[in-house]
C-alpha cells in the first residue's frame, strides 16, 4: 500500500529529517526551514539509497523531495564512488522550461558544498553545455533528446552515474518520450553498486508505473496525501463560465483588474492563439510576457525571467511550459481556452493556491468547448456541469472576482509583449519542417501533445 503523510500536524524540518548541515544552511537562507508532506515520506527513503515513486500534486514540493536526496547523497555518501568530475546524478525532466526550474532549485541549494549542477536541453547551443561537462559535473538535469545527443557524441558519461530521477514521468509519457527513457535507463551502470531510481509526477499512468515496477528494485510508492484526496488545491478558488469567442477579450481585460490580482498565468491551448492574446493585452496597457513554441528559447527565458522577478505580472502560455513556472505566489490561473482532458485542468490550475497561499482559477468555457468541460466536470467531480453564460458586462463577472465597476477596456498606454523583441521561429511553411539541431526533441509537439 502507498504511504501517506497526515496533514494535520507540524511537518519536520530537514535538520529532524537528517539533511546536510550545508543543504540545511542554504535552504534556511530562503526562508526554507520546515519540510512539506511529500519532502518528510521521500528524503529519509532516499537518503537511505532505496528506490521510490512519489506522487504529490503539482506546487506540492516535488523538486526538493528527490532533489535534496540527491544533492545530499552525492556530497556526503561513503556508498557513491569518489567525485571525479563525471555525473554522479542524472534527472531527467520533460520540457526545457523546467530543466531551468530544477537547476536552478538545486544550484540554490548546494551552494555551501563543493558540487557542480550542469542543465543540459535543447534550444541553446552544444558548445557551452560540452564546456560545462568538460569543467566537472556531479549532478546533471536535462530533458531525454539533448541528453541523448551528448551521449551518443560521447560528451556525457554516464558511467558514474549511481541515482536516476524521472521528473514528471506522466508528461514524459504524454509527450512520447517513454522510449527515450527506456534507452537512457539502460546506458546507466547498474553494478558494482545498485542503481538507485526515484520517479516522481502528479499522476501515475499504467505505462508509467509498470515501466517503473519492470526496472526499479522493489520501490515504495509514496503519496502525500491519501487515495481519495481531491484532485485540485483547496486554497484555489474555481469560477468558470461560458464566454463567447469575440468577448472573451475583453472579459479577460476585466478579469485582469480583479481585486488582490497578483502574478497571473493565462493558458492556451494554441501558439497562435497565445501570441494574439498577449498582443492584445499589452497594446491595452498590461505589463505581459509570453512562453509558447514559436518562440525562441532566448525570448521564452526572457518572458519568464521576467515573470519570476516581477518586471511583468502576467504570463499568457501554452501547456509546454505548464510543468516549469516555479513561482509560489501567482494569484491567478485563467484557461483562456478550455483544457483539452481533466489532468491538463488539474497541471494548469496547479499553478496556483501553492505552498499554502490562497489562489482563483478562472475558466472561460467557448461555446464550442462544452464537450470537454463536462468531461473534465465529470472525471474530475466538480461538480459544475452547467457553467452560467456570462459576458464582459455581466454582474456576476464583477461579483465573482471582485472586479470595481470603474474597469476599463485599457489600463495604460500600450506597450510590447516583454521578450517579443528577442525573436521568434515564426510558422514553417507547409512541407518544409526545417532543420533541427541533433536528436532534441524536449518541445516537439508528437502524437496530440499539447503546445
Amino acid at each position: 500500500m502507498p504511504t501517506t503523510a497526515d496533514s494535520n500536524r507540524q511537518l519536520p524540518t530537514f535538520a529532524e529529517l537528517g539533511v546536510a548541515a550545508e543543504l540545511i544552511d542554504a535552504l534556511a537562507e530562503r526562508g526554507i526551514t520546515h519540510s512539506f508532506s511529500i519532502q518528510e515520506l521521500a528524503i529519509p527513503i532516499a537518503l537511505d539509497g532505496r528506490d521510490l515513486i512519489g506522487q504529490a500534486r503539482t506546487g506540492m514540493g516535488k523538486t526538493y523531495a528527490f532533489g535534496i536526496p540527491v544533492l545530499d547523497r552525492v556530497f556526503d555518501d561513503a556508498a557513491l564512488r569518489e567525485l571525479d568530475g563525471t555525473p554522479r546524478a542524472l534527472i531527467v525532466v520533460p520540457t526545457r522550461e523546467l530543466a531551468v526550474q530544477v537547476g536552478e532549485d538545486l544550484e540554490r541549494a548546494a551552494k555551501h558544498t563543493p558540487l557542480s549542477v550542469a542543465t543540459i536541453y535543447g534550444g541553446r547551443p552544444y558548445e557551452e553545455q560540452i564546456d560545462a561537462l568538460h569543467a566537472g559535473v556531479d549532478v546533471v538535469v536535462g530533458t531525454p533528446g539533448r541528453l541523448i545527443d551528448l551521449y551518443d557524441r560521447g560528451e556525457l558519461i554516464l558511467s558514474g552515474v549511481a541515482i536516476l530521477v524521472l521528473d514528471e514521468a506522466d508528461e514524459m509519457l504524454d509527450m512520447g518520450f517513454l522510449p527515450d527513457i527506456e534507452r537512457i535507463w539502460e546506458a546507466l551502470p547498474q553494478a558494482p553498486e545498485p542503481l538507485q531510481t526515484m520517479l516522481f509526477s502528479a499522476t501515475m499512468p499504467g505505462p508509467i508505473l509498470t515501466l517503473a515496477r519492470s526496472k526499479m528494485r522493489a520501490p515504495i510508492h509514496i503519496r502525500a496525501e491519501s487515495p481519495d484526496a481531491p484532485t485540485t488545491h483547496a486554497t484555489t478558488k474555481q469560477i468558470v463560465f461560458t464566454s463567447h469567442r469575440m468577448d472573451k477579450p475583453e472579459v479577460l481585460a476585466r478579469i485582469l483588474q480583479a481585486g488582490g490580482r497578483g502574478r497571473t498565468i493565462i493558458f492556451t491551448r494554441t501558439k497562435r492563439t497565445a501570441a494574439d492574446v498577449a498582443e492584445d493585452l499589452a497594446r491595452r496597457g498590461f505589463a505581459v510576457g509570453s512562453v509558447h513554441g514559436d518562440l525562441g528559447q532566448n525570448a521564452r527565458e526572457a518572458s519568464l525571467d521576467a515573470f519570476r522577478t516581477g518586471t511583468v505580472d502576467i504570463l499568457v502560455a501554452t501547456d509546454v511550459a505548464a510543468r516549469g513556472i516555479d513561482v509560489d505566489d501567482v494569484t491567478h490561473v485563467i484557461n483562456y481556452q478550455t483544457p483539452d482532458d481533466p489532468m491538463t485542468y488539474v497541471h494548469r490550475i496547479g499553478r496556483t493556491g501553492r505552498a499554502g497561499h490562497s489562489g482563483t482559477a478562472v475558466t472561460l468555457v467557448g461555446y464550442d468547448e462544452a464537450h470537454k468541460w463536462a468531461l473534465i466536470n465529470t472525471e474530475l467531480g466538480l461538480d459544475q456541469p452547467d457553467p452560467p453564460a456570462w459576458f464582459s458586462t455581466s454582474p456576476e463577472l464583477y461579483e465573482a472576482l471582485d472586479i470595481p465597476d470603474s474597469a476599463e477596456e485599457t489600463v495604460g498606454p500600450a506597450r510590447k509583449v516583454h521578450g517579443a523583441q528577442l525573436g521568434s521561429r515564426g510558422p514553417r511553411p507547409r512541407g518544409q519542417r526545417g532543420p533541427r539541431t541533433g536528436r532534441d526533441r524536449s518541445n516537439r509537439n508528437r502524437g496530440g501533445s499539447r503546445r
